[in-house]
């Protein structure tokens, strides 16, 4: 364990270790694993940096196991140690891969559902971290949405499932890029800081070989005006 590290409880039974010099979850992991509660049978989560998406499915889920895949060793040595530490062997699987070998990995149309919190940023679009791995998990330099969306078809059974949360600027690519592997956007929900404010996330869920429906959830709000948390963020996080 490095010195750096902290054991943060998860308030659901579970703890994660996470790097203290500003490596740790956000809030869109937290509502990336709401939005999926629903999963059952065999998942897999892509990007999954410290596995907080596992860790949180596994308390909210009925997921039979849940397989993840980080690119960075380090990162997913700290992801096996936090799966080690809540005695979730028998149901996490950590692997330290490019997601782009995953199918061959684990078996093409193998998941009944797929989770993934990607980069947001195109490479070389907006501010690039200093570190080394906030540039990986923030920007598109080692896999690109296309590889994400066309690895998630791959994994996942027809009318397997895709849960996932990205930027709603990005909302274009991602629907040409899931019509192109024949996931078919189903739902959308926009994330807003604060009512009145431009939404910042969305969360966006497909059907692999589904037909075309899609529907838009009702505007989720973040914050309310004094700064704490709204009701249903409450709930989300189990207040």
């Amino acid at each position: 364990m490095a010195s750096e590290e902290v054991l943060d409880d998860l308030q659901n039974g579970y703890y994660i270790w996470q790097r203290n010099d500003g490596f740790k979850f956000g809030i869109d992991a937290v509502l990336l694993s709401d939005f999926a509660k629903t999963c059952t049978g065999r998942v897999m989560d892509l990007c999954t940096g410290t596995g907080i998406i596992p860790l949180l499915l596994a308390a909210k889920s009925a997921a039979r196991e849940i397989c993840a895949v980080e690119l960075q060793s380090e990162i997913a040595q700290m992801a096996q140690r936090s799966v080690e530490y809540n005695s979730l062997n028998d149901r996490i699987h950590i692997m330290c891969a490019d997601l782009k070998d995953a199918p061959e990995l684990f078996g093409r149309g193998s998941f009944n559902c797929v989770t993934v919190n990607p980069p947001y940023m195109k490479a070389g679009a907006g501010l690039v971290n200093d570190g080394g791995m906030k540039t990986i998990s923030r920007h598109e330099v080692c896999c690109t949405l296309d590889d994400v969306i066309r690895v998630s078809s791959e994994l996942l059974k027809p009318f397997g499932k895709l849960f996932m949360v990205h930027r709603p600027s990005r909302l274009t690519d991602i629907f040409c890029c899931m019509r192109k592997y024949r996931l078919e956007p189903k739902l959308i929900r926009l994330v807003a800081p604060r009512a009145g404010k431009e939404p910042n996330l969305v969360l966006v869920h497909g059907v692999k070989n589904a037909k075309s429906d899609l529907k838009l959830l009702p505007q989720l709000i973040v914050y309310n005006e004094d700064g704490s948390y709204s009701k249903e963020i409450d709930e989300i996080y189990g207040r």
